[in-house]
């Protein structure tokens, strides 16, 4: 089976999280992928522990399906021979800080002239423009600013960080692959590429969809521990087990609330107003008794059988031991030269014609620096003068 990607070039400028990401899923549509990095020391991540044989897991763990080059940048050689790139290739995906990339003269209005059918993404914290869009910043400061980390956590209590850098991820490296193949698709009805500019910021606040509907339209400010799917009621939330465990319940449809009125043995709280906010205290207390009366096992076993909504909170080692998460892929192996047989998080789209989602383990650093610019038509002599002058 053909890739979706196959045959699509994309030169991978991006370093850290939002990026790789992006361009990972690319990968594994079956982009062929060529991640530039700096000669000496690449992508910043490659240091980070913890290490298998050298080499980081974290660095591992977004950056498979790709080939390593690395060319400096700030050298005219080096920028010769990028260009030679761009005139190959379909997309350009870069993650530096507006003004940085036309600095080094690797920008949309400069790599379009030499060919017009590019497809170049930046994704940045703030986007290309506006008051923010020089300014530094991180995750926390970008779902700070979008709304999303005021609404989490419970009513009088200070925000609390997600897990996971969620603006980095979705707000960053899952819109920059909704765009480029956006952009893709519309080049092949126009013939002509585009740029695409990805805000981490305009992202999670594309999140707050119903929330902000709540507020523009209805005049509803919901505050934090007041939304219903995050902490406002008693039946939709986080319980203990006797085992010091904890389960998620969701009881939002009758149905599934008098489901656990029967499976707990409490019909008298049939008909209670369990989706009422002011009850949202009282009920919690009466559902934290009754789960910290039983392990977090027997009640999913209680609550499977009764069907209501419930799932265990998984610790990250838990979770690649799950019968679903096994069951649809999401863990999966890769051989790597130097650390051996490594697990990954799987591919998350399931297509009806299936292709081998992983082609390439992670690069070693510079790995295909020689055979990508033989193929540009590179001599072996040439090759050495440019690995002398830090060029390669």
């Amino acid at each position: 089976m053909v890739a979706p990607l196959e045959g699509i070039i994309v030169l991978d400028l991006t370093r850290l999280l939002p990026g790789p990401f992006c361009s990972m899923f690319l990968g594994d549509l079956g982009a062929e992928v060529i991640k530039i990095e700096e000669p000496g020391s690449g992508d910043w991540t490659r240091w980070n522990p913890p290490f298998i044989n050298g080499e980081s897991a974290i660095f591992m763990s977004v950056n498979r399906n790709k080939k390593s080059v690395t060319l400096n940048l700030k050298s005219e050689k080096g920028r010769e021979i990028f260009y030679k790139l761009i005139r190959k290739s379909d997309v350009v995906l870069e993650g530096f800080r507006p003004g940085v990339a036309k600095r080094l003269k690797i920008d949309y209005e400069t790599v379009s002239k030499l060919n017009p059918r590019i497809i170049y993404c930046s994704i940045s914290g703030f986007g290309q423009n506006g008051p923010y869009a020089r300014k530094s910043g991180h995750d926390i400061n970008y779902i700070g600013i979008g709304g999303i980390l005021a609404l989490t956590g419970e009513k009088g209590k200070p925000p609390i960080i997600p897990g996971v850098p969620i603006a980095d991820l979705g707000g960053g490296g899952m819109m920059g692959v909704v765009g480029i193949l956006a952009a893709l698709l519309m080049r092949e009805k126009t013939g002509k590429g585009q740029y695409v500019d990805v805000s981490m910021l305009d992202g999670v606040v594309s999140w707050l969809s119903i929330y902000a509907g709540m507020y523009l339209i209805g005049g509803v400010a919901t505050r934090r521990g007041e939304n219903v799917l995050a902490g406002g009621l008693g039946s939709y939330g986080v319980y203990e087990t006797s085992d010091g465990k904890y389960i998620t319940l969701g009881m939002l449809e009758e149905a599934f609330w008098r489901n656990f009125c029967r499976a707990v043995g409490r019909l008298d709280l049939e008909n209670y107003p369990y989706l009422s906010p002011e009850k949202r205290e009282e009920l919690s207390g009466i559902i934290r008794q009754i789960i910290r009366s039983k392990t977090r096992d027997e009640w999913l076993k209680i609550f499977g059988d009764a069907d209501v909504p419930c799932g265990p909170v998984n610790e990250i080692e838990e979770v690649f031991s799950d019968p679903q998460v096994l069951h649809r892929e999401m863990l999966m192996e890769v051989e790597h030269p130097k650390a051996g047989k490594i697990k990954q998080v799987g591919f998350p789209l399931k297509f009806s014609e299936k292709w081998s989602v992983i082609r390439r383990y992670p690069p070693l650093l510079g790995e295909h620096t020689e055979e990508i610019l033989k193929e540009l038509g590179y001599s072996e002599e040439e090759i050495k003068r440019l690995r002398e002058e830090k060029v390669i």
